[in-house]
């Protein structure tokens, strides 16, 4: 399967550790940034289809808590990504 790549400089596809449940739900549980740090979800928020404006894509936005910051994940089709801070 040959993996799609687009360039957008607003836009970092991360690894992702999350858990699906029972019931279909999944739910992010850690994240690993560019430089391979590994942070840990602390809460999810908010879970909505919605577009990133910044990334100019659109997926399912994850509003969560990491280390006591409010952060966005987004799952796009089969992958994660998150933008880029400014």
């Amino acid at each position: 399967m040959r993996e799609k790549r687009y360039e957008n400089e607003h836009k970092v596809y991360i690894r992702v550790e999350a858990v699906f449940h029972p019931d279909g739900r999944l739910l992010p549980m850690a994240l690993w940034w560019e430089n391979g740090r590994r942070y840990t979800v602390d809460r999810v928020l908010d879970i909505c289809r919605a577009a990133s404006l910044k990334a100019g894509s659109s997926g399912i936005r994850y509003t969560c808590m990491v280390h006591g910051r409010r952060t966005c994940l987004f799952y796009e089709e089969d992958r994660w990504f998150m933008e880029r801070p400014d």
